[in-house]
């Protein structure tokens, strides 16, 4: 199930076994009269409105909000597992990013969505019928993502600005950061999917989990990772931060009006929770992460 609005996410679908595709609107259609009672073994609801500036906030909530509670009652009323995408959003400017109400202050509308859903779980926890498992996603990259536009992970703006134009932009210093100097939990979408699996897997699990690495890392750290793989792809030797921004390969950009006030210049996951569910595989780090997808970018786009 998706939406196709957007005809090139297509691409996202070609070399994947699927039995059927219904639009999301028919899929709810036939979800909401029947038509899969009995059948599904388990929802995977990763579908959302991710634009942290949608400024429509009856589309967001239709969206994110009641589509969601739509498909939770149908796995609670099937008594089958339920695993859907929240978002790190929910906790605003933190300092701290903690699974518990005390540490959530959404800043947008986007995040508002995710966090009045996380609500009704929690209201609904003692009256669950099967597994229902939040996953609250950090700073996601990796593969799949170019239908999404400037939502897209800088790690993926990155590489084509590098590519089209011979240097990347990133954001000034705000919030007593350094320019490029704001930290956030990059998690690579390899990691994502392990996490999932690792949920799917084990049923009698339930709870809303960070889904991160535990590692807050620099804007900058992510554009050093993606010029060193590109330049390490025409064999030239690697460069540091300050090498690169005296050749001017790294640029730094005015920080955006809009954004002042709503940006998350600092996020870290706490994943005791996660460990405590029994998840003990280690987290690409952004070097790591981001360097397994610029050459797979490579692979891709030559």
């Amino acid at each position: 199930m998706d939406n196709l609005k957007k005809a090139d996410k297509f691409k996202n679908l070609t070399d994947c076994e699927i039995a059927d595709f219904l639009d999301k609107e028919d899929f709810l259609e036939k979800l909401n009269g029947g038509s899969f009672d009995g059948i599904l073994k388990g929802v995977l609801h990763q579908g959302a409105c991710s634009d942290t500036m949608e400024s429509d906030g009856r589309y967001m909530m239709e969206n994110n909000y009641r589509y969601s509670l739509d498909v939770l009652n149908h796995c609670q009323n099937e008594e089958i597992p339920f695993l859907y995408a929240s978002s790190a959003s929910v906790y605003g400017m933190g300092p701290q990013f903690i699974e518990s109400r005390e540490h959530e202050s959404p800043l947008n509308v986007y995040a508002y969505s995710k966090f009045l859903f996380d609500q009704v779980i929690r209201r609904r926890w003692h009256d669950r019928s099967g597994q229902i498992v939040g996953l609250r996603y950090f700073n996601v990259y990796g593969q799949r993502e170019q239908h999404k536009g400037r939502m897209a992970s800088v790690a993926f703006h990155f590489f084509n600005q590098f590519r089209a134009d011979g240097h990347v932009k990133l954001f000034e210093g705000c919030d007593g950061y350094a320019n490029g100097g704001q930290l956030r939990d990059f998690v690579s979408i390899e990691d994502v999917v392990k996490v999932n699996m690792f949920f799917l897997e084990h049923p009698d699990k339930s709870g809303i989990f960070n889904l991160g690495t535990g590692r807050a890392q620099s804007f900058n750290d992510v554009a050093v990772a993606t010029i060193n793989t590109l330049r390490a792809a025409k064999g030239e030797a690697a460069l540091t931060l300050e090498q690169m921004h005296q050749q001017q390969l790294l640029r730094y950009i005015p920080f955006p009006e809009q954004l002042k006030g709503k940006y998350q210049s600092y996020t870290q996951a706490d994943v005791q929770a996660l460990r405590k569910a029994g998840f003990a595989d280690e987290f690409l780090t952004v070097e790591q992460g981001t360097g397994r997808y610029v050459n797979h970018l490579l692979k891709v786009s030559a």
